[in-house]
């Protein structure tokens, strides 16, 4: 089964109204973004599609913050999502969790910048104050978590602009194996979104679209000559009290990361 099938099923399987993709060539001006606590702004530096381009955020009195640390878990409607890929898109964007001030970036593999072979049918991004711990086995899994924030696909209908801190809902996660390590995806909506009425567990949620989430990350590596993503629990979908576990299982690790309980390596956290 080729990459281009899966994308053509999941493009069919899944809801792509309001899509924009993110353009390269465009700049981000200083501009506000909702947060929770506090309000938070974003501003490029570099140029767009280079390793130059970064997003940068800054907090309500103009100094520089951190995506990962210093915005807060939880809003008032539920878990931040620091949106780092826009649905319909492909540049592999993603917090640099060894970079100061952690701003988002465009990944960078073997000296070229990172792209995904076909667009991902969802908003991606992660939640902050949460780390998947590389020096803890999980007890059932046996492996060991990717040393990054957990990672969300957010279903909504409409795609969420790079750099948005959007309060969404959990809805359950999948165990994914990638390389030997765990890497959780919850899935979640958008707080404001339509569709948040209608989704409050993940068995509310289409199997088409489900489907399309583990088949999209179980494929998406093949054509760089990887293997397949595995997936632990029987490849089954948490459900949302699962997830609210797992979550706060990452939070508690991300804790013991900043108080210097766990091994940081090169990951910047001052």
């Amino acid at each position: 089964m080729k990459f281009s099938a899966v994308a053509t099923i999941l493009a069919v399987a899944t809801s792509t109204t309001g899509a924009s993709a993110f353009a390269p060539a465009g700049r981000f001006a200083a501009r506000p973004l909702a947060a929770a606590l506090y309000s938070v702004a974003v501003e490029q530096s570099g140029e767009a599609a280079t390793e130059s381009f970064r997003l940068n955020f800054k907090g309500e009195d103009g100094a520089a913050i951190s995506p990962w640390h210093d915005i807060p878990l939880k809003g008032d409607g539920g878990y931040n999502m620091v949106v780092e890929i826009p649905k319909m898109t492909k540049a592999k964007m993603e917090v640099a969790t060894k970079e100061t001030n952690n701003p988002i970036a465009q990944d960078i593999k073997k000296g070229n910048l990172r792209d995904y072979h076909g667009p991902i049918f969802w908003n991606y991004g992660c939640l902050p104050q949460t780390w998947e711990d590389p020096n803890e086995e999980h007890p059932e899994l046996k492996v060991f978590g990717d040393d990054d924030p957990i990672d969300v696909v957010e279903i909504g209908s409409k795609a969420l602009e790079m750099g948005t801190v959007t309060e969404v809902k959990t809805l359950g996660v999948l165990a994914m194996i990638d390389d030997g390590e765990l890497d959780w995806k919850v899935v979640a909506v958008a707080v404001d979104d339509p569709l948040a009425k209608e989704y409050n567990d993940i068995d509310d949620v289409p199997d088409a679209v489900k489907d399309g989430i583990r088949e999209w990350f179980r494929w998406y590596k093949t054509p760089d000559d990887k293997p397949l993503n595995g997936f632990g629990f029987d490849e089954k979908f948490l459900d949302a009290a699962e997830a609210e576990k797992v979550i706060a299982e990452t939070h508690e690790s991300w804790k013991k990361l900043k108080a210097g309980d766990s091994e940081a390596g090169k990951l910047w956290l001052a």
